[in-house]
C-alpha cells in the first residue's frame, strides 16, 4: 500500500520481518490494489482475512440436545453428527465471567431507539473500564493456561521463525540501503552499503531505542542525495509517529523533532533544505494520557513544510481545507524535482483529487505563507473523487499515471499539464487481470505488476508506447516489494508464496538479455516444503454471481474424510487483496496438528479490481459474509473438515467478518478468532480515523445506511441460538485487541465481549453456552504494525493453542 494511502488499511500488509499480522498497518506500497501479507508473516495477512443457508446445529450433550436418538435424528436431518460432551466442555462450561454493569444509554437513529448497554466501555481511562479489562485478562490467562501444548507450540514457532530475512535493496545517492532481521530481533534493522555486494553497516537500529522492542521504524525517506534521512518512530504500536532526522554521514541524529504526525507522507525538496509532511492539531486534554490510547477523532490534517534545523513551531502550513475536516492529503516531489503533487482523499476508496505546484517558486512563496494565512497556490488537475491517480513518471509537464479512470482493473495514462483536458492511454486495461503497480526504471521502461487470479505477474513495458517487452520468470506467488528508480538499470524484487519464506531477486535491465538472479533466498532450510501442497479452488457464491477463489494448503496425500482441523482466514474489504504469503505458525498447525489451511478471497477485496471491491461494500456488504460462509461450507462438503473442527480467523475488517459470521451461522464453526475487529457499526466513525471507513461501510447518520448496518453490526446481532435451534450454541470465541490500537480502538472488542458474555453466559440461570468466550487484551501493542517479534510469537501461540484445544486437535511430533 502506498504511503499516500497509509491510513486506508484498517488491516494491511506488514513490512519485512512482521509476523502474523493483522494488522500490518498501512506501510509503504505503491500499489493500486493493496495486498495483505508479507513474506515474513508468522500468520496470514496481518493484521497482513455469509447469510444463512442450511442450518446445521453445533450439538453438544448437556446443551439442550435431548436424547441420543433425538440428537442423531436432528444431526441426520442437518447433515452432520453432533459430538457428545467432551472434556473441553467439562473444563470450561462454568467459567467465572465478570458481570459488567449494564445501563441504558439510548440513541435515536431515524426514529429508531437503540440501547447501548456498555457505552461506559468507550472510556479507556475510566477506572471501571480498567477493572473490566483486568478481570477479562485474568479469566483469559486461566483458560489459556489449560490449553494443551502451549509451550511446545511456542517453542516450535520460535525455532522456525529464527531465520534471516531481507528486504529489497534500494539505491539513494552513492549508497544502497536495506532492512534485515537476523532472526528473532524485535525490530528490523536498517543497513547501508556502498554496493549490493559490499559490506553492510548498521544505519539505524530501532532495537536500541527501547528496552522492550516496542519502538518501531514506521516510515523513512532519504533526501535526493541521501545526505539526510527523515524517519518516523512509533511507540507501542500506535499510529502516532515522531519524525526525526539523521545526517547519514556519521549517523548523526539532528535536533529536529516533529510530533502529532499520523498517516503522513514525507517529500524532500531536491535542494535538501527540508521536506513536506502531514500532521494533525495536538489533541486536547492529553495531559497524563498515554499517547495512542485516546479515542478522539482525527480531523483537520494539514500539509506542512519543515526546514532542517528549525523548531516544529516554525513549520509552514501549506495546505488544508477547513470546510472538509475529514480530508487527508499526501505529497510527493516529481522525479525531476520540479513539481509538488498533492493527492487529496476522503475515505478509503481508491479515488483522489490531484493538484500540482511548480516548486521553482517555493522559497519565495514559503516566506509569504509564513507571514499570512494563505496556502500554496496549487493548480487543480483533478478536482473530483471519481478515480484514482498515482504518479509514475514525468518528462517536464508530461506526466504518466496509474489510474482506474473508466478502468476498474486499472490502466496507465498520460497527460500534458499544458493541455489537461486531453489524456491518452499508454497501457490499456486488461480484460481479466488487475494492474496493481507500475514503476519507471532504467530510463524509459516500466516495471509492471499484474494480479491474475490472486497471483502476481511481473512484466517490462516501454514507457512511451506501453508496448510489452518481456515477462520476468517467477513462480506462482506474490511480489511483496520491488525497488528501482528511473535512473537505475538494476531492479530488485521480493517474492513469497505459501511455501516460500522469501526470495530477493536482482535483474540488470541494461544487459541485452536481462537475467533474474537470486540475491537472497531465505528460510528454505527451516522446513521441508515438499511435504505440503497448495491448491486453488473456486467456490460458487450464494447469489451465483461470483466464483470465489480460495487457496487450500495441507500436507500432501491428505485424505478428505472430514476429520481434519481447519483454519479459514478472510478479510473482504477496502480493496485489499490476500495474495499468497508465508506463515511459520500456520505451517506448524499443518505439520503438527494435521490442520488444513484455507484463505478465502471474498468480495470486498481488490482481487479482481474495483468492481470486486464494490460488490462487497456498502449495501452489498452481506456478500462478504455469504462468500465466507460458502467457502466454509465447501471445506466441509469436500471432506477437508467438519463444522466442529473448523476455525475462522480474520483481523480488523476481517475481525468484523468473523464476528458477523458467527452471529449469522453459529452452528457452522468450531472456533472463532477475531483480531482487532470493527464491532460497533453504528458508532465506528466517531473514533480516531474511523470516519475514513464510511466509504466502505456507510454511516449510521444516513437513514438507508443505518438500516443496512444494523442488520450485521456484531454487537447488535448477538442472539441465543438455542431458543430457535435446539442444541445450538455459539462456538468458542477468542477476541484479540490491544491497548494502543488507535486504528480500530479496543472499545469495539470490549463492547462485543461484554454483550456476548451477558447474552449467552450470565443472563440465564440455566447453562446453554458451554463454549468459552474470552478476549486476549495485549499491552503496549496496537493494530499490528511495529509489534515486536516476541509479542507476535506470543499472540499466535495463544490464538492457535486455543484453536487446537477447542477443536480437539492432537499434537504430533
Amino acid at each position: 500500500m502506498s504511503s499516500n494511502n497509509y491510513y486506508n488499511n484498517i488491516g494491511s500488509k506488514q513490512a519485512v520481518g512482521a509476523v502474523d499480522g493483522l494488522f500490518s498497518s498501512g506501510c509503504e506500497r505503491s500499489s493500486s490494489s493493496r495486498t495483505v501479507g508479507s513474506n515474513q508473516n508468522l500468520s496470514q495477512g496481518l493484521f497482513p482475512v455469509p447469510q444463512r443457508t442450511h442450518m446445521q446445529p453445533f450439538l453438544r450433550e448437556g446443551g439442550g440436545g435431548g436424547s441420543a436418538a433425538v440428537r442423531q435424528a436432528i444431526s441426520a436431518a442437518m447433515g452432520s453428527v453432533g459430538s457428545p460432551l467432551s472434556n473441553m466442555d467439562l473444563e470450561f462450561s462454568q467459567l467465572p465471567y465478570p458481570r459488567a454493569r449494564r445501563y441504558e444509554s439510548v440513541d435515536v437513529y431515524h426514529g429508531v431507539e437503540i440501547v447501548d448497554h456498555y457505552r461506559w466501555l468507550e472510556d479507556p481511562d475510566a477506572p471501571e473500564t480498567k477493572e473490566f479489562v483486568a478481570q477479562q485478562v485474568e479469566l483469559t490467562n486461566t483458560v489459556l493456561a489449560n490449553c494443551d501444548n502451549r509451550e511446545i507450540l511456542k517453542k516450535k514457532v520460535t525455532s522456525l521463525y529464527n531465520y534471516p530475512r531481507y528486504g529489497c535493496p534500494y539505491r539513494h545517492g552513492k549508497h544502497f540501503f536495506f532492512r534485515h532481521n537476523p532472526g528473532l530481533q524485535s525490530q528490523n534493522i536498517l543497513y547501508i552499503q556502498d554496493s549490493v555486494d559490499g559490506e553492510a553497516e548498521v544505519l539505524l537500529d530501532p532495537n536500541t531505542l527501547s528496552d522492550d522492542g516496542t519502538v518501531a521504524l514506521a516510515i523513512k525517506r532519504f533526501s535526493e542525495n541521501a545526505e539526510f534521512l527523515a524517519y518516523g518512530l512509533s511507540s507501542s504500536g500506535s499510529d502516532w509517529i515522531t519524525i526525526r532526522v539523521m545526517r547519514v554521514e556519521g549517523r548523526v541524529v539532528l535536533p529536529d523533532t516533529l510530533s502529532w504526525v499520523k498517516f503522513t507522507s514525507i517529500a524532500w525538496t531536491h535542494d535538501h533544505k527540508g521536506f513536506f509532511y502531514n500532521r494533525y492539531p495536538q489533541p486536547k486534554n492529553m495531559e497524563g494520557t498515554d499517547v495512542g490510547t485516546e479515542t478522539d477523532i482525527n480531523l483537520f490534517q494539514g500539509l506542512y513544510y519543515h526546514y532542517l534545523g528549525t523548531d516544529q513551531s516554525e513549520d509552514i502550513l501549506c495546505w488544508w481545507d477547513l470546510e472538509h475536516p475529514a480530508w487527508q492529503s499526501s505529497a510527493i516531489i516529481s522525479g525531476d524535482g520540479q513539481y509538488l503533487l498533492l493527492s487529496i482523499r476522503e475515505g478509503c476508496d481508491p479515488v483522489n483529487r490531484l493538484y500540482y505546484y511548480d516548486v521553482s517558486t517555493l522559497t519565495k512563496d514559503l516566506v509569504l505563507l509564513k507571514d499570512s494565512n494563505s496556502m500554496l497556490s496549487f493548480t487543480k488537475l483533478i478536482d473530483n473523487l471519481e478515480a484514482q491517480y498515482q504518479y509514475v513518471a514525468n518528462d517536464g509537464p508530461v506526466f504518466t499515471f496509474l489510474t482506474n479512470k473508466n478502468a476498474p482493473r486499472y490502466k496507465v495514462s498520460r497527460v500534458d499539464f499544458n493541455n489537461p483536458e486531453v489524456w491518452s492511454d499508454v497501457i490499456l486495461e486488461s480484460q481479466s487481470d488487475v494492474l496493481t503497480s507500475v514503476t519507471c526504471v532504467n530510463k524509459n521502461q516500466l516495471l509492471v505488476c499484474y494480479m491474475q487470479d490472486v497471483k502476481h505477474l511481473l512484466q517490462i513495458h516501454d514507457l512511451y508506447t506501453g508496448a510489452f517487452q518481456w515477462r520476468l520468470p517467477l513462480e506462482i506467488g506474490s511480489v511483496t516489494d520491488t525497488s528501482g528508480r528511473r535512473e537505475d538499470c538494476e531492479i530488485f524484487i521480493n517474492f513469497t508464496s505459501f511455501l516460500i519464506p522469501g526470495t530477493v531477486y536482482r535483474c540488470d535491465l541494461s544487459t541485452p538479455n536481462p537475467e533474474v538472479r537470486v540475491l537472497h533466498e531465505v528460510g528454505s532450510q527451516i522446513f521441508d516444503r515438499s511435504r505440503f501442497e497448495t491448491k486453488q479452488v473456486f467456490v460458487t457464491s450464494k447469489d451465483k454471481a461470483a466464483r470465489i477463489p480460495m487457496f487450500i494448503i495441507s500436507e500432501k496425500g491428505l485424505v478428505q474424510d472430514g476429520n481434519h482441523p481447519a483454519l479459514l482466514y478472510g478479510y473482504g474489504g477496502f480493496n485489499i487483496s490476500l495474495t499468497p504469503s508465508f506463515s511459520v505458525s500456520r505451517l506448524v498447525l499443518a505439520r503438527h496438528y494435521g490442520a488444513v489451511l484455507a484463505v478465502a478471497n471474498i468480495r470486498g477485496g481488490g482481487e479482481y479490481g474495483e468492481e470486486w471491491h464494490k460488490a462487497g461494500s456498502l449495501r452489498d456488504k452481506q456478500n462478504c459474509f455469504d462468500d465466507f460462509i460458502s467457502c466454509a461450507e465447501y471445506l466441509i462438503e469436500e471432506g477437508y473438515t467438519q463444522s466442529n473442527k473448523l476455525c475462522i480467523e480474520g483481523g480488523s475488517n476481517g475481525g468484523l467478518l468473523v464476528a458477523a459470521c458467527i452471529n449469522q451461522r453459529p452452528e457452522l464453526f468450531g472456533c472463532a478468532l477475531a483480531h482487532v475487529g470493527v464491532m460497533d457499526m453504528l458508532r465506528f466513525h466517531k473514533f480516531t480515523i474511523g470516519h475514513a471507513w464510511i466509504s466502505d461501510y456507510g454511516c449510521s447518520d444516513v437513514e438507508e445506511d443505518f438500516y443496512n448496518l444494523i442488520k450485521y453490526s456484531p454487537i447488535h446481532n448477538v442472539w441465543r441460538p438455542w431458543e430457535k435451534l435446539k442444541g445450538v450454541q455459539y462456538p468458542p470465541i477468542l477476541l484479540l485487541t490491544a491497548d494502543h490500537d488507535d486504528r480500530v480502538v479496543p472499545l469495539h472488542s470490549l463492547k462485543l465481549l461484554a454483550t456476548l458474555q451477558y447474552t449467552l453466559c450470565t443472563s440465564s440461570t440455566k447453562l446453554y453456552q458451554t463454549n468459552p468466550i474470552i478476549a486476549r487484551i495485549d499491552r503496549k501493542a496496537g493494530h499490528g504494525a511495529g509489534r515486536p517479534t516476541q509479542k507476535m510469537i506470543d499472540e499466535v501461540t495463544d490464538a492457535y493453542t486455543f484453536f487446537a484445544k477447542m477443536v480437539g486437535a492432537t499434537w504430533v511430533d
